[in-house]
């Protein structure tokens, strides 16, 4: 009895802890752009373009917030949602996808993107079969507007297998996905298919197409420009380096792991988000070993 009043307790707690979070998450709007804005809760970034007749939406986060988002959606335009664009598999990109996912809305993704929700789908009877993009490419597409062209193109082995930048040529926004953390160590999905060589060229690519006026949405993090994310890649090529250096000294990951003074340059203002400087030690030996 006393073991069942226990578990009961328990469970009425992680319940009101749940229903808590998922209140206490507001839907915050940047405007980039004319056209183009940012909307941050609770996950990855969202890009919303207002065209002239309907809406581009990048990525969705949770499905238990996407009324929240579609109120704030509301703000900014009354038109409806023509695509929704996932830029990679993850569930803080893609978890809304049923809920926005409808006659009026086509999901478009990478090919790999498809096959990995395919596979959780099958492994999982509780989803949608709407969380599946309904058209998928393997290099790149192109959508066009009015006067707006928007290009996608997918980058090899950066954070997963499946990583899309979306590029909003006339209003001179992008959006990179999870392929930059914008002021936060990244997250590198190795059994993804996510390399650290990938990632860093995956921002090379992303610098060559913009320009010093381009405003930058992260997958996570704030607003971003080219000099941020031009300090980005080295502060990446120098972790990459040393890691490096340490991997030809013969040192063991736990010695890699466990050697704080390795990236301390980085660690305070880098090493407070979701991958701390142990991790990111670890993804970094394990990648480039």
């Amino acid at each position: 009895m006393i073991k069942l009043f226990t578990a009961l307790i328990m469970s009425l707690c992680f319940l009101t802890l749940a229903l808590a979070q998922e209140k206490e998450v507001v839907i915050k709007i940047d405007t980039l752009s004319k056209d183009v804005f940012m909307l941050t809760g609770q996950g990855g970034n969202i890009g919303i373009y207002t065209g002239e007749s309907n809406v581009f939406m990048i990525d969705d986060q949770f499905e238990r917030l996407s009324d929240k988002i579609k109120m704030a959606i509301n703000k900014l335009t009354d038109q409806p949602i023509s695509f929704l664009f996932n830029t990679h598999m993850h569930g803080d990109h893609t978890g809304g996808n049923a809920k926005f996912n409808s006659k009026a809305t086509t999901v478009v993704a990478h090919d790999n993107v498809r096959k990995s929700l395919v596979y959780r789908l099958a492994n999982n009877q509780k989803l949608d079969k709407k969380i599946l993009p309904e058209v998928s490419f393997s290099d790149d597409i192109t959508f066009y507007d009015g006067d707006e062209t928007i290009m996608a193109f997918h980058v090899h082995n950066a954070h997963t297998d499946g990583d899309a930048i979306v590029y909003f040529l006339n209003n001179n926004v992008l959006h990179m996905g999870d392929t930059y953390f914008s002021g936060r160590y990244p997250y590198i999905d190795l059994k993804s298919g996510g390399s650290v060589n990938g990632y860093i060229e995956a921002q090379k690519k992303a610098l060559l197409l913009i320009n010093d006026e381009t405003k930058i949405i992260p997958g996570h993090g704030g607003p971003s420009n080219k000099a941020e994310l031009e300090a980005y890649v080295k502060i990446l090529e120098d972790i990459k380096k040393k890691v490096l250096s340490e991997i030809k000294a013969g040192k063991s990951l736990d010695e890699v792991k466990n050697n704080t003074d390795l990236l301390s340059a980085y660690d305070s203002t880098h090493g407070n988000g979701f991958i701390n400087p142990e991790r990111v030690r670890e993804i970094f030996y394990n990648s480039l070993k």
